[in-house]
């Protein structure tokens, strides 16, 4: 069924364990160290996935552009993320983790200093495609890097590298519209080129002296899949993708629209910024306890039960439209989606070969963005057309009841293969 997992140079085991000096061992506190780094390094390559949101208004302005013309920074920098996912996976899975984040700083650099020096707003746009470009290794492949890095708390190392761009939502957005307010948007962004520069190349050095002869390995020594659902490595991902773009599509509703839909509501944006921020936060506390849960009971599993939660907490927009209803309902969609996305990853190290992880990843990633980019410009579509929010939720509600078909369907074979395997096989 698997393909052989010694295929060509990756990222897993070693081809002579014996001349090592310094024997890596899973779960260790050598691992632990290295997530602490993979965890810093996603946190601050993150930033132009928030710092785009901060400076629309201001590059409006500069441009006297309209606000769609700005926001298509956004737009093509979320998809230069996804793309990236899958080309920075691809390397990863054939020469290592190191030399992605080398290219990634080094995208992070000089599309971000090209941000700064646009005189057309154009160019502005097509420099936030190149910083998604290079954003995207801190994302997809780190996790399936990190993946190699643990076996019984595999689960909770991904979501723990996962939640760097949550943290970089914390922290930067502040950062940067403090930088905006001193010297200005285009100097903000060369400062944000020199920070990622300094810091991730520093933290990047420390990651490899600690991975030592690990920065490039054979998978030949890498422990086979835990779940076999007796389908081929691509019609997995294909499902697994279709089911991604479900639940980023229910997602995006919420997380698009909370502010725009406060301010219809007469509750005004700065209670939507602040129900946001409130989502994102229990979002962090989200994914870090569906880490520990997928360790405990399987990827598939811890899904489910995400997407399940996810779709309950949509129904509740659906009746609930007052302030402190919204408040805790926003929370409580946080606290529900926040682990969903990396669950993914999990599934894809638990079903499928190391050799192929990071890029597999990538690929359910990109379809993930996808997602979310139709599922925020959809929901605005239907707000349009019916003049109301109501419907753009009934949307979300019926996508991911699209996501908790796939994923059911996924976990029944898991256990029909279980029991006729034996217990090797279960999740």
């Amino acid at each position: 069924m698997w393909r052989s997992a010694g295929d060509g140079p990756a990222v897993h085991a070693p081809n002579h364990p014996e001349q090592r000096q310094d024997s890596f061992s899973p779960d260790s506190r050598q691992a632990w160290i290295r997530l602490v780094v993979a965890l810093l390094i996603g946190s601050i390559g993150s930033v132009g996935m928030w710092a785009v949101v901060v400076v629309i208004p201001v590059v409006q302005a500069e441009f006297a552009a309209t606000r769609g013309a700005v926001s298509l920074a956004f737009t093509l920098m979320m998809f230069g993320f996804g793309l990236g996912g899958v080309i920075a996976g691809k390397i990863t899975d054939r020469f290592g983790i190191v030399p992605a984040m080398a290219i990634s700083i080094g995208f992070l650099g000089v599309a971000n200093t090209l941000a700064g020096l646009s005189i057309q707003l154009w160019q502005f746009v097509a420099a936030y495609f190149l910083i998604g470009l290079g954003t995207s290794a801190t994302f997809a492949p780190l996790m399936a890097e990190a993946s190699h890095w643990f076996e019984r708390y595999r689960g909770l190392a991904v979501t723990i590298v996962a939640s760097g761009n949550y943290v970089a939502g914390t922290i930067w957005p502040p950062l940067v519209n403090a930088g905006m307010e001193t010297i200005g948007w285009r100097y903000t962004h060369v400062a944000i080129a020199l920070i990622c520069a300094t810091l991730m190349t520093t933290l990047v050095l420390v990651l490899r002296a600690r991975m030592g002869d690990d920065k490039v390995r054979n998978h030949a020594n890498a422990p086979p899949p835990r779940v076999d659902l007796k389908l081929s490595t691509n019609t997995l991902t294909a499902l697994l993708s279709i089911a991604s773009i479900s639940c980023c599509v229910a997602m995006a509703m919420p997380q698009v629209h909370i502010v725009a839909y406060c301010g219809d509501l007469g509750y005004g944006v700065a209670r939507g910024a602040e129900m946001l921020s409130l989502m994102m936060a229990c979002g962090i506390v989200s994914r870090i306890g569906s880490g520990y849960l997928a360790d405990k009971i399987g990827g598939i599993r811890t899904l489910l039960l995400g997407s399940l939660a996810q779709g309950f907490a949509l129904v509740f927009y659906l009746f609930f439209d007052s302030l402190t209803s919204l408040y805790l309902i926003s929370a409580m969609f946080g606290l529900f989606q926040g682990g969903i996305v990396p669950s993914y990853a999990i599934i894809v190290r638990e079903a499928m070969p190391a050799s192929e992880a990071a890029t597999r990843v990538g690929i359910v990633i990109f379809a993930s963005v996808f997602g979310m980019s139709f599922g925020g410009w959809v929901s605005g579509i239907i707000f349009d057309a019916t003049g109301s929010y109501a419907a753009a939720f009934a949307n979300g509600v019926a996508w991911n009841a699209l996501n908790v078909g796939i994923v059911l369907t996924l976990l029944i074979r898991s256990r029909m293969n279980s029991v006729r395997s034996g217990p090797t096989l279960a999740t």
